[in-house]
């Protein structure tokens, strides 16, 4: 064989050995229809709606729901009466629309900081759609060499979304009907707990004690949101316990530690004395320990990245050997030079809506210094949202699209890009005072942290979505391919929606109008931290010292899960999901840690089983419960998600979240009950059938 014969069979079993992990629904050797007529129009559609609901969730209480699931169930449903509809094509769905919520989240955590900084007086269509295409396309990009390092190399990332609509796709297939009961009793489940705590009302979705004493507060809290169980079920205990420690450090240490060092806000209730403590001060401290843990994360996986890019490559040359045919399907994603192609062209429009927006910002600056200025920051979005997109999928592959911190990896783009700012700019123009200097450089940070914020965004959301595709069977570049067309069709659509919303509404102190009531505006609470950090570098009141407190916790995390690694330990301390518990609020984390230990619990209930059956029997009956549990959990998920969105539709219509809400106003103890005793009771019906063998293995 010639040289360059054994290059290419050398290429192919590099590629072919990564892939053979996972077995696909729909295997590599079957072609099935994926990007079909019916797929396009559908996914523009739902794409469109996606954008809007979450919109308006995310300027109401600063949170997006996950479309990928219900984006799947209403492919499934609808393409049913369509003949020769298959699984591909709804993963191809549920791929595109769920661009929509993604999108939807990265531009209302950060575009509207520009209207509470009286920057913008409404959203432009030119520059706002501009902003959302770029970074959505680059997040795209940026994905396509992580879909190897992250999914198909780390086994670690569990993608628990990714995993949840991958088995709601099988489950909806008309060759996989087994699971169905358990799918659906965990979407009734979680869909009529979502219903009676969101719409009705009647449910708490959290319970919190907290007290105050002479000098500070101490207490503690859950929320009862099933969709955290189900994903802290999938991701394991590790993830939860790591988490835990994150929330401690936050809530039991450094927030009673602050208020009596500093004192206590005037906030009302103990509750929301620690949450002000929690919001303004502390949180702080989980960027720095983000930031250095994001680092750090990067460091770490170097190598698996560089190898998923030398596989693209080794992708791209087997195609002009000419062999290409000899590879598997589900190993094609689009070929890396069109990626860096891609990014180049990017690069353009990237630079000219930097000039656009420092020339309109009239600093008075020389023209050579605001030409190295767009320069450097056009290089730093693109270097910095790729860094940002693999931390934020590093970070999805953690817990799930939506528990993913994107705004606190926004905050870390904006942090170093005001810096930049302030470094390159300060010697020619004044940031002493918050004036007209300050917000036009604090403007720039916002919109630059915008485009990194879609690509992170969309990244880790398509990495989830990969992980669907790989365990249904689909062919990455075609998923990759409908993703930029969701991102298109979101992008074209959302300043439109943010402009209705904010003639409607009003955002935060921002009002269109005279007269309008400001208790009804949306309170944008994540793009007013946007505006706080970028405003503070450049009028330098920002709490540098919480961050770099956050810095140094970050170093004993990695410390401490480099020796439990190098004693060859079997738990691990993952530094970004410590962060991701100091920056979390304890509604997120502590339902989490259910769910993991959920899992840890079945395990070793099984585990004590073992003697009882022969080995094989053993290893079967245990996939059986897993798979069990797992399906129930995927319902979970795509129960909530689904009500979530359904709810978002009429709350936006009638311009109010109390439109189905039944309680009365003396209800709070019992919604708090009600609400403890449906979440104990979900949990304990997935620990009974995720821990039971089949009756047919027992001796």
């Amino acid at each position: 064989m010639s040289p360059l014969g054994r290059k290419a069979k050398q290429m192919k079993t590099l590629l072919q050995s990564s892939e053979s992990r996972v077995q696909p629904y729909v295997p590599a050797e079957k072609n099935l229809p994926e990007i079909t007529w019916k797929a396009t129009l559908l996914s523009i559609f739902l794409a469109v709606i996606m954008a809007g609901s979450n919109a308006y969730l995310g300027l109401k209480i600063g949170l997006t729901v996950s479309a990928t699931i219900p984006a799947a169930v209403i492919s499934m449903t609808v393409l049913r009466f369509f003949r020769n509809s298959n699984i591909l094509e709804n993963n191809i769905v549920q791929t595109a629309t769920s661009a929509g919520e993604v999108i939807a989240a990265a531009v209302v955590f950060t575009l509207p900081a520009l209207l509470l900084m009286g920057y913008w007086k409404e959203f432009p269509f030119g520059i706002t759609t501009a902003i959302i295409i770029v970074g959505g396309l680059l997040g795209v990009l940026f994905s396509i060499p992580l879909r190897r390092a992250y999914i198909v190399e780390n086994e670690e990332l569990k993608f628990p979304e990714g995993i949840a609509t991958g088995e709601v796709l099988k489950v909806g297939d008309s060759e996989a009907r087994e699971g169905t009961r358990d799918l659906l009793m965990g979407g009734l489940f979680a869909g009529l707990v979502k219903f009676a705590q969101s719409g009705l009302m009647i449910m708490s979705e959290s319970a919190h004690y907290w007290f105050q004493t002479t000098r500070t507060v101490f207490g503690f809290g859950s929320g009862f949101s099933l969709v955290l169980v189900g994903a802290g079920y999938i991701v394991g205990v590790q993830v939860g316990v790591s988490m835990l420690i994150g929330a401690i450090v936050a809530w039991m240490i450094a927030v009673p530690l602050h208020g009596f060092l500093f004192g206590l806000p005037e906030a009302g209730s103990a509750y929301e004395i620690a949450v002000t403590i929690w919001n303004k001060n502390i949180r702080m401290i989980g960027v720095g320990t983000m930031v250095v843990g994001g680092v750090w994360t990067l460091v770490y996986l170097i190598k698996p990245i560089a190898e998923a890019i030398r596989s693209s490559l080794a992708t791209l040359k087997k195609a002009k050997l000419g062999t290409q045919g000899s590879l598997l399907r589900t190993e094609y994603d689009i070929p890396i030079n069109y990626v860096l192609i891609g990014v180049a062209v990017l690069t353009i429009p990237l630079a000219f809506i930097f000039h656009y927006i420092l020339s309109q910002a009239d600093m008075q600056i020389p023209m050579t210094v605001h030409f190295v200025t767009v320069l450097v920051v056009t290089l730093f979005a693109i270097i910095a949202g790729f860094l940002c997109a693999a931390i934020a999928g590093y970070m999805t592959g953690l817990v799930g699209s939506s528990n993913n911190p994107l705004s606190g990896v926004t905050i870390m783009a904006i942090l170093f890009i005001s810096m930049i700012l302030l470094v390159m700019l300060g010697t020619h123009i004044d940031f002493g005072t918050k004036g007209a200097n300050s917000l036009a450089a604090a403007a720039i940070a916002i919109i630059i942290g915008a485009v990194m914020a879609t690509a992170a965004a969309i990244s880790g959301d398509n990495l989830q979505d990969l992980k669907s595709g790989q365990i249904v069977g689909a062919t990455p570049w075609k998923q990759q391919v409908m993703l930029m067309l969701g991102v298109v069709a979101g992008s074209l659509v959302m300043a439109p929606i943010l402009e209705v919303l904010y003639q409607a509404y009003g955002i935060g102190d921002s009002l269109p109008r005279e007269g309008m009531d400001p208790t009804q505006a949306l309170g944008a609470p994540k793009a007013a931290i946007m505006a706080a950090i970028a405003e503070g570098v450049f009028t330098h009141s920002l709490d540098w010292t919480m961050f770099s407190i956050g810095a140094a916790l970050a170093i004993i995390f990695i410390l401490v899960d480099n020796f439990l690694k190098g004693s060859n330990s079997t738990w691990r301390l993952p530094v970004l999901a410590v962060a991701l518990g100091i920056y979390m609020p304890l509604d997120v984390t502590i339902p989490l840690l259910v769910g993991g230990i959920i899992a840890f619990l079945c395990q070793f209930k099984m585990k004590k089983e073992q003697s009882k059956f022969s080995e094989k029997d053993y290893t079967h009956k245990q996939e059986y419960a897993n798979r069990r549990g797992m399906l129930f959990c995927s319902g979970l998920i795509a129960g909530e998600s689904i009500i979530g969105i359904l709810l978002a539709i009429p709350f936006a219509a009638y311009q109010s979240t109390d439109v189905f809400k039944m309680a009365p106003a003396d209800f709070e103890h019992m919604g708090v009950l009600l609400g403890i005793l449906a979440f104990m009771g979900v949990c304990y019906y997935l620990y009974k059938i995720a821990s039971q063998f089949q009756e047919s293995a027992k001796k």
